[in-house]
């Protein structure tokens, strides 16, 4: 069933409220939590303070607590991680305990209010070299991190509750199933993706297209959104971008003295990245919104010759 507009309105008023009831029993003397973003995620902020509180409200079909925590908990040590060597990032808030918080049927992270430019527009991108730039300060990343968690700890229980509907028939779901399971026996374990590309090193990503994950601040852009930060191939964070991205991107690579883009691998993230985001058609009912993206997504994967394996 898909979420009414009234729904999806009583969705955005109950997190914003177990947000601001979070935040003052962590001690913020906050009284009113102002939305400013509401799509995956409510973000408000919780005035007066300088903090921000983001709380996923569309999560994945089986996508447990324990599984969010872990997943916000990963993303606030690397961001702090970067912060502390000086990767222009949003901060975590240094009000509140660095830990997720769950409240009200809610998980959610506290976050430093940034001091937004006048240009700023959600998901507004900007240049791929600083993706690169980004991967620089990643590399060192000493924590432990799962191997491509989009694609290998979302999307299988997405995969398994995909149902015909208007954007998918039944030939598209079998179709996509297989596609998914194939690159699973490469793409589900690094030690056999490592195997198979052996010149391809593996190194902590954003995960979720971070050329669009940005803020743009009155001292320069800041990268956001972490939730999908993962152990992978650089390739992953260029997937769908095309190729004249992928060279601007090796361009700056060169610059930095990173290793440059692998065709075979970026091919192959390409493909898993399609495949992540046709999953996603199982969130459709709680997040209208995606039904035309994901359109297009799915006719260009339909324009597409099926295989069953990666090369």
């Amino acid at each position: 069933m898909w979420l009414s507009p009234d729904q999806l309105a009583d969705r955005r008023e109950r997190a914003a409220t177990a947000a601001l009831e979070a935040g003052r029993a962590a001690g913020l003397d906050a009284d009113r939590a102002t939305v400013l973003h509401d799509v995956f995620s409510v973000v408000v902020h919780l005035e007066p303070t300088p903090v921000v509180a983001r709380i996923p409200v569309v999560l994945p079909p089986g996508y447990t607590p324990q599984l969010q925590h872990a997943r916000q908990q990963r993303e606030l040590d690397v961001v702090a991680w970067l912060d502390a060597h000086r990767v222009p990032v949003v901060p975590t808030s240094p009000l509140v305990p660095r830990t997720p918080v769950r409240h009200g049927g809610f998980g959610m992270t506290f976050w430093e209010l940034a001091d937004v430019a006048a240009d700023h527009e959600p998901y507004s991108g900007v240049a791929i070299a600083e993706s690169a730039r980004l991967h620089a300060g990643l590399a060192g990343y000493p924590g432990p991190l799962p191997f491509l968690a989009p694609f290998n700890e979302a999307a299988p229980g997405m995969f398994a509750h995909l149902e015909p509907c208007d954007l998918l028939g039944a030939a598209d779901i079998e179709r996509a199933r297989a596609e998914y399971a194939a690159l699973r026996g490469v793409l589900a374990d690094p030690t056999v993706f490592a195997a198979r590309y052996p010149g391809v090193g593996l190194q902590a990503v954003q995960g979720d297209g971070p050329s669009h994950n940005v803020i743009r601040t009155t001292d320069g852009i800041r990268f956001s959104d972490f939730e999908d930060v993962s152990l992978g191939p650089v390739e992953w964070d260029l997937a769908m971008l095309g190729p004249e991205a992928v060279a601007e991107y090796d361009d700056a690579a060169d610059r930095l003295g990173l290793r440059r883009t692998d065709a075979g691998v970026q091919q192959l993230m390409d493909a898993a990245r399609r495949l992540q985001f046709i999953s996603c058609v199982t969130l459709v009912p709680r997040l209208p919104v995606l039904a035309e993206g994901l359109a297009s997504v799915i006719e260009s994967w339909r324009a597409t010759d099926s295989h069953a394996a990666p090369n």
